[in-house]
């Protein structure tokens, strides 16, 4: 029996969940398989093993503050790798290995001196090939193509007090290259151009677009939904949906956005809204908390007259093929993949950031249509794909 061993940060969330998702076909398959984690809940449909302590992380997370990102959980990261030599798995699948929760000396040693099986790394952001950052392209920099240094973003994840992205990117550039049976998997076109001009160009890299579960998310009408978050029947919805809102997520354009809209025809919905922001939001902005029943949110996209998505940092962001699914138009701007699903489904449109008086325009044309196009975006094909890697 093939053995799979599974990394990443979470087992809940976006990419929680594509881990788990390969893990339950996997083991269809025949492989035996272990998803380890670094923080938050297990996920109940698959075997996941936590690898951190809540301490261990905050300590991690202190270091990392004052430039140390990657350089904690030394005696975790031993602990894990002693596993691992006893799994001696055949595929070792990491996924993102930021957040506080391994050492990177040692876990890229094992890889790199004592590992003989095929790695596959998904990179679901650009944090592998940069000295700090994930994303870089609100601040239009390109300095990872040569050498981090002077860091115009310390403020953005993962935080740190002191600049040490030159050291930082030197490290990452000795401990991710020349590593033996490496594949590297992106999920847009976008990143994997990016990652052809990085110092990790030498691997090959494929492109496996992130997938949805299309038995929860297709067009589900429910009059009770209404209701439930307190949305007006009587008006058009225009949706936004995120894990986070942020800057980057573009939450300021909504604001702006409201302010273009006739409010006795239209209503703003953000779902996705922690507690702690409801009061930084216009109050006629209906806020919905972060739901964790799919099932709503595909009937919360279905009654939606647009989703608006406008973010400014991002990958392949599956709220869109989500949307779209449930026949339910996406607007975005030009951002990572999104222009790759937008001309990829024909259903949709890609606008100029800020244009609202052409978003008003589009949103005032619009008229539902069924979806009939490309199914490409189904899980089970991103999942499938992965399984002809290994």
């Amino acid at each position: 029996m093939k053995k799979l061993v599974q990394i990443n940060v979470v087992c809940n969330g976006s990419t929680g969940k594509i881990m788990c998702d390969i893990a339950k076909d996997a083991e269809e398959k025949g492989y035996e398989t272990y998803c380890f984690f670094g923080r938050g809940k297990e996920n109940d449909s698959i075997k996941c093993c936590k690898i951190e302590s809540s301490l261990s992380i905050l300590l991690h997370a202190f270091i990392a503050r004052i430039g140390f990102n990657g350089h904690g959980s030394y005696f975790v990261t031993k602990k894990i790798v002693r596993k691992l030599k006893k799994i001696n798995p055949d595929v070792i699948h990491l996924h993102n290995v930021h957040g506080y929760y391994l050492n990177l000396k040692v876990l890229f040693k094992y890889l790199k001196n004592d590992y003989k099986g095929k790695i596959i790394w998904t990179l679901h952001d650009c944090w592998a090939f940069t000295g700090h950052c994930a994303y870089f392209t609100m601040v239009k920099c390109n300095k990872w193509k040569t050498q981090c240094h002077n860091c115009p973003q310390l403020n953005s994840y993962p935080k740190e007090i002191f600049d040490t992205t030159e050291r930082e990117y030197k490290l990452k550039k000795e401990l991710f290259t020349n590593l033996p049976n490496l594949t590297i998997v992106a999920p847009s076109m976008w990143l994997r151009n990016l990652i052809k001009k990085s110092f990790l160009s030498n691997y090959p890299v494929k492109v496996v677009n992130n997938g949805i579960n299309l038995d929860i998310f297709k067009p589900t009408y429910d009059d009770y939904i209404y209701d439930k978050y307190n949305i007006p029947r009587n008006k058009k919805i225009i949706l936004g949906v995120a894990n986070i809102w942020e800057e980057r997520k573009g939450i300021s354009d909504f604001f702006e956005l409201n302010n273009y809209l006739n409010l006795l025809e239209y209503q703003i919905v953000l779902v996705g809204v922690s507690k702690k922001n409801i009061s930084n939001i216009p109050q006629n902005i209906v806020c919905v908390e972060r739901t964790d029943d799919a099932y709503d949110l595909a009937k919360i996209y279905t009654i939606s007259t647009v989703l608006f998505n406008p973010t400014y940092e991002d990958n392949y962001p599956t709220v869109n093929l989500e949307s779209i699914a449930c026949n339910t138009k996406v607007i975005t701007y030009d951002t990572g993949g999104c222009k790759e699903q937008i001309e990829l489904f024909d259903y949709g449109y890609i606008v100029e950031k800020k244009d609202f008086n052409t978003i008003v325009r589009i949103i005032e044309n619009l008229k539902k249509s069924k979806n009939d196009k490309n199914m490409s975006y189904d899980i089970n094909q991103m999942v499938k794909k992965y399984i002809n890697f290994y």
